[in-house]
Protein backbone atom coordinates (compact mmCIF):
# COMPACT_ATOMS: atom_id res chain seq x y z
CA UNK A 1 0.00 0.00 0.00
CA UNK A 2 2.94 2.16 0.78
CA UNK A 3 4.22 1.96 -2.68
CA UNK A 4 0.92 2.92 -4.50
CA UNK A 5 0.98 5.90 -2.11
CA UNK A 6 4.31 6.89 -3.48
CA UNK A 7 4.05 5.93 -6.95
CA UNK A 8 0.36 7.78 -7.45
CA UNK A 9 1.93 10.97 -5.48
CA UNK A 10 5.26 10.82 -7.35
CA UNK A 11 4.37 9.89 -11.23
CA UNK A 12 0.50 11.15 -11.34
CA UNK A 13 -2.04 9.92 -13.65
CA UNK A 14 1.07 7.57 -15.03
CA UNK A 15 1.37 5.50 -12.09
CA UNK A 16 -1.16 2.69 -13.09
CA UNK A 17 0.34 1.82 -16.12
CA UNK A 18 3.88 1.54 -14.56
CA UNK A 19 2.87 -0.82 -11.64
CA UNK A 20 1.32 -3.12 -13.98
CA UNK A 21 4.60 -2.85 -16.58
CA UNK A 22 6.83 -3.72 -13.17
CA UNK A 23 4.72 -6.65 -12.44
CA UNK A 24 5.65 -8.30 -15.87
CA UNK A 25 8.65 -10.51 -16.33
CA UNK A 26 11.65 -8.83 -17.65
CA UNK A 27 13.27 -10.18 -20.91
CA UNK A 28 16.66 -11.44 -20.82
CA UNK A 29 19.01 -8.52 -22.86
CA UNK A 30 22.86 -9.55 -23.25
CA UNK A 31 25.33 -6.70 -24.18
CA UNK A 32 27.69 -8.18 -27.10
CA UNK A 33 31.09 -7.44 -26.07
CA UNK A 34 32.37 -4.84 -28.74
CA UNK A 35 36.08 -6.08 -28.09
CA UNK A 36 35.48 -9.99 -29.13
CA UNK A 37 32.66 -9.75 -31.31
CA UNK A 38 29.49 -7.87 -32.40
CA UNK A 39 25.83 -8.59 -32.44
CA UNK A 40 25.40 -10.29 -35.24
CA UNK A 41 28.69 -12.37 -34.70
CA UNK A 42 27.10 -13.12 -30.76
CA UNK A 43 23.55 -14.37 -32.45
CA UNK A 44 25.23 -16.54 -34.92
CA UNK A 45 27.57 -18.37 -32.02
CA UNK A 46 24.48 -18.38 -29.36
CA UNK A 47 22.44 -20.22 -32.75
CA UNK A 48 25.07 -23.23 -32.83
CA UNK A 49 24.17 -23.84 -29.03
CA UNK A 50 20.53 -23.71 -29.29
CA UNK A 51 19.99 -19.89 -28.02
CA UNK A 52 17.54 -17.98 -30.18
CA UNK A 53 18.50 -14.13 -30.06
CA UNK A 54 17.74 -11.14 -31.69
CA UNK A 55 19.07 -7.13 -32.01
CA UNK A 56 17.08 -4.26 -30.36
CA UNK A 57 16.58 -1.28 -32.97
CA UNK A 58 18.33 1.70 -31.48
CA UNK A 59 20.41 -0.15 -28.56
CA UNK A 60 23.74 -0.51 -30.77
CA UNK A 61 25.14 -3.54 -28.68
CA UNK A 62 22.18 -4.91 -27.62
CA UNK A 63 20.97 -8.76 -28.23
CA UNK A 64 17.48 -10.51 -26.51
CA UNK A 65 16.75 -13.71 -25.82
CA UNK A 66 13.76 -15.11 -27.63
CA UNK A 67 13.51 -17.11 -24.11
CA UNK A 68 14.78 -17.73 -20.80
CA UNK A 69 17.95 -19.88 -21.38
CA UNK A 70 20.73 -20.73 -18.62
CA UNK A 71 23.02 -18.53 -20.63
CA UNK A 72 26.41 -18.73 -18.13
CA UNK A 73 26.63 -22.31 -19.61
CA UNK A 74 27.46 -21.61 -22.87
CA UNK A 75 30.89 -21.17 -24.58
CA UNK A 76 29.84 -18.06 -26.08
CA UNK A 77 29.94 -16.71 -22.12
CA UNK A 78 32.87 -18.14 -21.46
CA UNK A 79 35.03 -16.79 -24.08
CA UNK A 80 33.52 -13.11 -22.89
CA UNK A 81 31.68 -12.68 -25.62
CA UNK A 82 29.09 -10.97 -23.67
CA UNK A 83 27.76 -9.99 -20.30
CA UNK A 84 23.80 -9.69 -19.38
CA UNK A 85 22.67 -6.23 -18.55
CA UNK A 86 19.25 -4.90 -19.29
CA UNK A 87 19.10 -2.47 -22.74
CA UNK A 88 18.14 0.55 -20.37
CA UNK A 89 20.98 0.10 -18.20
CA UNK A 90 23.49 -0.23 -21.93
CA UNK A 91 21.58 3.74 -22.64
CA UNK A 92 24.16 4.84 -19.71
CA UNK A 93 27.86 4.03 -21.25
CA UNK A 94 26.75 5.91 -24.42
CA UNK A 95 25.11 8.99 -22.60
CA UNK A 96 28.58 9.15 -20.59
CA UNK A 97 30.50 10.29 -23.88
CA UNK A 98 33.84 8.35 -23.04
CA UNK A 99 36.87 8.77 -25.56
CA UNK A 100 39.89 6.87 -26.13
CA UNK A 101 42.84 7.75 -23.86
CA UNK A 102 40.35 9.82 -21.10
CA UNK A 103 40.76 8.97 -17.55
CA UNK A 104 37.17 7.69 -16.52
CA UNK A 105 35.84 6.85 -13.03
CA UNK A 106 32.88 4.31 -12.13
CA UNK A 107 32.09 5.78 -8.73
CA UNK A 108 29.80 3.26 -7.41
CA UNK A 109 30.64 -0.11 -9.77
CA UNK A 110 29.63 -2.50 -7.77
CA UNK A 111 30.35 -5.86 -9.98
CA UNK A 112 31.52 -4.06 -12.93
CA UNK A 113 28.61 -4.05 -15.80
CA UNK A 114 29.02 -0.44 -16.86
CA UNK A 115 32.25 -0.53 -16.15
CA UNK A 116 32.96 -2.81 -18.70
CA UNK A 117 30.91 -1.60 -20.96
CA UNK A 118 32.91 1.66 -20.97
CA UNK A 119 35.58 -0.47 -21.12
CA UNK A 120 34.69 -1.55 -24.45
CA UNK A 121 33.65 1.91 -25.77
CA UNK A 122 36.81 3.35 -24.84
CA UNK A 123 38.50 0.45 -26.76
CA UNK A 124 40.70 -0.61 -24.16
CA UNK A 125 42.54 3.02 -24.63
CA UNK A 126 42.27 5.51 -21.17
CA UNK A 127 42.43 4.54 -17.62
CA UNK A 128 39.23 3.42 -15.28
CA UNK A 129 39.12 3.63 -11.81
CA UNK A 130 35.99 1.49 -10.81
CA UNK A 131 35.30 2.35 -6.98
CA UNK A 132 33.57 0.81 -4.54
CA UNK A 133 33.06 0.64 -0.41
CA UNK A 134 32.27 -3.31 -1.24
CA UNK A 135 36.17 -4.71 -1.73
CA UNK A 136 34.05 -8.33 -2.64
CA UNK A 137 31.82 -6.61 -5.66
CA UNK A 138 35.23 -5.45 -6.74
CA UNK A 139 37.07 -8.53 -6.70
CA UNK A 140 33.83 -10.11 -9.12
CA UNK A 141 34.63 -7.38 -11.37
CA UNK A 142 38.06 -7.91 -11.88
CA UNK A 143 37.22 -11.84 -13.01
CA UNK A 144 34.40 -10.27 -15.19
CA UNK A 145 37.46 -7.67 -16.63
CA UNK A 146 39.49 -10.98 -17.38
CA UNK A 147 36.98 -12.70 -18.78
CA UNK A 148 35.90 -9.91 -21.21
CA UNK A 149 39.48 -8.67 -22.19
CA UNK A 150 39.15 -5.13 -20.17
CA UNK A 151 42.85 -3.98 -19.34
CA UNK A 152 42.16 -0.27 -18.42
CA UNK A 153 40.81 -1.18 -15.76
CA UNK A 154 42.03 -0.09 -11.98
CA UNK A 155 40.09 -1.32 -8.72
CA UNK A 156 40.00 0.55 -5.47
CA UNK A 157 38.04 -0.11 -2.32
CA UNK A 158 36.38 3.31 -0.93
CA UNK A 159 38.07 3.11 2.86
CA UNK A 160 38.03 6.13 3.30
CA UNK A 161 37.58 9.97 2.09
CA UNK A 162 41.00 10.39 0.68
CA UNK A 163 40.57 7.93 -1.86
CA UNK A 164 38.16 10.04 -3.12
CA UNK A 165 40.28 12.86 -2.15
CA UNK A 166 42.90 11.94 -4.14
CA UNK A 167 41.26 12.07 -7.30
CA UNK A 168 39.97 15.60 -6.73
CA UNK A 169 40.08 17.98 -10.59
CA UNK A 170 41.95 15.22 -11.90
CA UNK A 171 39.35 12.93 -13.92
CA UNK A 172 37.81 13.75 -17.43
CA UNK A 173 34.12 11.75 -16.79
CA UNK A 174 32.84 10.46 -14.01
CA UNK A 175 30.01 7.78 -13.71
CA UNK A 176 28.00 8.31 -10.15
CA UNK A 177 25.54 5.19 -10.85
CA UNK A 178 24.05 6.06 -7.29
CA UNK A 179 22.17 3.50 -4.74
CA UNK A 180 18.57 4.07 -4.96
CA UNK A 181 15.17 2.56 -4.25
CA UNK A 182 15.47 -0.14 -7.24
CA UNK A 183 11.67 0.83 -8.41
CA UNK A 184 12.68 1.00 -11.73
CA UNK A 185 13.75 -2.55 -11.70
CA UNK A 186 10.86 -4.57 -9.82
CA UNK A 187 10.50 -6.71 -12.72
CA UNK A 188 13.83 -8.34 -12.20
CA UNK A 189 13.75 -8.01 -8.30
CA UNK A 190 10.23 -8.46 -7.01
CA UNK A 191 10.77 -9.44 -3.66
CA UNK A 192 11.93 -5.62 -3.23
CA UNK A 193 8.29 -4.70 -2.84
CA UNK A 194 8.44 -6.21 0.96
CA UNK A 195 12.49 -5.25 1.66
CA UNK A 196 12.03 -1.31 1.16
CA UNK A 197 9.81 0.92 2.69
CA UNK A 198 9.24 4.87 2.74
CA UNK A 199 12.05 5.15 5.18
CA UNK A 200 14.59 3.42 3.23
CA UNK A 201 13.90 5.83 0.70
CA UNK A 202 13.90 9.07 2.50
CA UNK A 203 17.25 7.74 3.96
CA UNK A 204 18.61 6.80 0.38
CA UNK A 205 17.50 10.10 -0.77
CA UNK A 206 19.76 11.38 1.44
CA UNK A 207 22.76 9.36 1.11
CA UNK A 208 21.98 10.30 -2.71
CA UNK A 209 22.91 14.14 -2.56
CA UNK A 210 25.96 13.38 -0.37
CA UNK A 211 27.37 10.88 -3.47
CA UNK A 212 26.71 13.62 -5.96
CA UNK A 213 28.21 16.68 -4.12
CA UNK A 214 31.54 14.95 -2.92
CA UNK A 215 32.01 12.69 -5.79
CA UNK A 216 31.61 15.65 -8.29
CA UNK A 217 35.04 17.07 -7.37
CA UNK A 218 36.76 14.85 -8.72
CA UNK A 219 35.68 16.27 -12.29
CA UNK A 220 38.61 18.45 -13.89
CA UNK A 221 36.80 21.64 -15.36
CA UNK A 222 34.66 20.80 -18.81
CA UNK A 223 34.68 17.13 -17.71
CA UNK A 224 31.11 15.64 -17.77
CA UNK A 225 29.26 13.11 -14.77
CA UNK A 226 26.26 10.41 -15.69
CA UNK A 227 24.10 10.60 -12.47
CA UNK A 228 21.80 7.61 -12.75
CA UNK A 229 19.67 5.41 -10.65
CA UNK A 230 17.34 2.65 -11.59
CA UNK A 231 14.52 4.16 -10.01
CA UNK A 232 11.28 5.82 -11.45
CA UNK A 233 11.16 8.37 -8.49
CA UNK A 234 11.37 12.25 -9.54
CA UNK A 235 12.51 13.15 -5.88
CA UNK A 236 15.61 10.46 -6.10
CA UNK A 237 16.09 11.14 -9.90
CA UNK A 238 15.51 14.77 -11.81
CA UNK A 239 14.89 16.85 -8.55
CA UNK A 240 17.97 15.08 -6.67
CA UNK A 241 19.85 16.95 -9.98
CA UNK A 242 18.20 20.36 -9.74
CA UNK A 243 18.93 20.10 -6.16
CA UNK A 244 22.99 19.68 -7.06
CA UNK A 245 22.69 22.33 -9.91
CA UNK A 246 20.88 24.93 -7.59
CA UNK A 247 23.46 24.58 -4.98
CA UNK A 248 26.61 24.20 -7.40
CA UNK A 249 26.50 27.05 -9.96
CA UNK A 250 30.03 25.81 -11.56
CA UNK A 251 28.13 22.58 -12.86
CA UNK A 252 25.34 22.58 -15.74
CA UNK A 253 22.96 20.25 -16.71
CA UNK A 254 23.38 19.25 -20.27
CA UNK A 255 20.65 16.97 -20.58
CA UNK A 256 18.46 14.20 -19.37
CA UNK A 257 16.79 10.88 -20.06
CA UNK A 258 14.06 8.50 -17.64
CA UNK A 259 13.00 5.15 -19.51
CA UNK A 260 10.45 3.83 -17.66
CA UNK A 261 9.37 0.12 -17.43
CA UNK A 262 6.03 0.56 -19.36
CA UNK A 263 8.64 1.05 -22.52
CA UNK A 264 9.07 -2.77 -22.20
CA UNK A 265 13.09 -2.64 -20.30
CA UNK A 266 14.19 -1.42 -17.21
CA UNK A 267 12.99 1.88 -15.15
CA UNK A 268 15.83 4.14 -15.47
CA UNK A 269 16.89 7.67 -15.03
CA UNK A 270 20.44 9.44 -16.40
CA UNK A 271 21.22 13.05 -16.20
CA UNK A 272 24.60 14.28 -18.43
CA UNK A 273 26.56 17.25 -15.97
CA UNK A 274 29.60 19.23 -16.78
CA UNK A 275 31.49 20.86 -14.47
CA UNK A 276 31.88 24.52 -16.09
CA UNK A 277 33.97 26.73 -13.86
Amino acid sequence: EWLVETLEKELGEKWEKEMIALNEKAPTVLRANSLRTTPRELISDLSDENVNAFTIRNYPDAVQLEEKKNVFLTTAFKEGLFEVQDASSQKIGYFLDVKEGQRVVDACAGAGGKTLHLAALMGNKGQIIALDIFEWKLAELKRRAKRAGAHNIETRVITDTKVIKRLHDKVDRLLIDAPCSGLGVLKRNPDSKWKIDQDFIDRIKKEQQQIIQDYSKMLKISGKMVYATCSILPSENNKQVDEFIKNNPNFKLIKDEKVMPSEGYDGFYMALIERVS
